[in-house]
């Protein structure tokens, strides 16, 4: 019998594909075998941005979308889980969070959503506290919560961060101890929080996981931030493939370009999308920009 199909996808913020100059390009210089491997064994750059081995592929999505200016978070998020267009809906690229007007359509038109409608296992593993957003936060929504709100996923809190059944944004759990006060919550590796992300995917047919600390670290870190932000997203993704169900395509793809290049923040490279599995060459093959994602992810689920 063939296995299901099962898919997981992780969302990085801000990373994109860059030139081949180590003195901005922090690829060029991060210690990252896992995704590497995952990328097919080579480093993608603008000048060669597809690459492709044993391992996986890597490929450029464009996230212009055929709107001036620089993409943005908001509308990008928002077009990575919805297949629509967000930046052309909205009339330009906006960020860092969902705008307003666009709310209602990652709530009701999202990957998320869609793959519940159609009767699959659906999870979102990320951990959020209680009553997220809450009256303070009720502006700042990015969108991977928000999609996931609107498929009644966004259930997995305190409790289930420190039970191993969730993984925390910054994939480690020191922001939950030190700045929301859990210091109940355990302290994990990088390497556990993967291998808690592969227990997830092995009970559902679609995992979503999204990680937003690289888009931080290409406004704020600069090289050395921009290293250690690729280096434990490599940990990470280590514990992630030494515990992944058989026959689980891996699917990591971001909103916009910034982590690659230190000395100019977000940018109009293409962003960066990873594939490996028993899909990963197919989806490598017909993914060209960040709005083919939802419905090629759709597709891989139904087979």
């Amino acid at each position: 019998m063939t296995p299901r199909p099962r898919l997981l996808l992780i969302f990085l913020d801000g990373v994109g594909i860059g030139a081949g100059d180590e003195r901005r390009n922090p690829f060029a210089r991060a210690k990252i075998p896992t995704l590497q491997e995952l990328m097919g064994g080579s480093i993608p750059t603008l000048a060669t941005p597809r690459t492709s081995g044993s391992g996986g592929h890597a490929f450029p999505l464009d996230a212009t979308l055929g709107v001036p200016g620089t993409p943005q978070s908001g509308t990008g998020q928002a077009t990575l889980l919805t297949g629509m267009n967000a930046a052309a809906a909205f009339g330009r690229h906006f960020g860092p969070w969902t705008p307003v007007r666009l709310r209602p359509l990652v709530e009701e038109r999202s990957l998320l959503r869609g793959a519940c409608d159609a009767g699959l296992a659906v999870a979102f593993a990320n951990a959020y506290p209680k009553g997220w957003p809450g009256p303070r936060g009720s502006r700042r929504v990015a969108g991977p919560p928000l999609a996931a709100q609107g498929a009644g996923l966004l259930h997995r809190h305190e409790q289930s961060l420190a039970d191993g059944n969730a993984v925390s944004s910054e994939i480690v759990n020191d922001g939950w101890r030190r700045h929301l006060g859990h210091d109940w919550i355990p302290e994990i590796s990088e390497e556990s929080a993967g291998r808690n992300l592969a227990a997830i995917t092995a009970s559902h047919d679609l995992t979503l996981y999204a990680h937003y600390d690289t888009d931080t670290a290409g406004h704020r870190g600069g090289m050395d931030g921009a290293i250690a932000a690729l280096e434990r997203v490599d940990r990470f993704l280590n514990g992630v493939m030494a515990a992944i169900p058989a026959h689980t395509t891996v699917l990591i793809t971001s909103d916009h370009g910034n982590l690659e290049d230190v000395e100019a923040e977000h940018t109009r490279n293409p962003a960066l999308g990873v594939s490996a599995g028993p899909e990963g060459q197919r989806l490598s093959e017909s993914l060209t920009s960040i709005q083919d994602v939802a419905p090629a992810a759709l597709s891989v689920l139904k087979g």
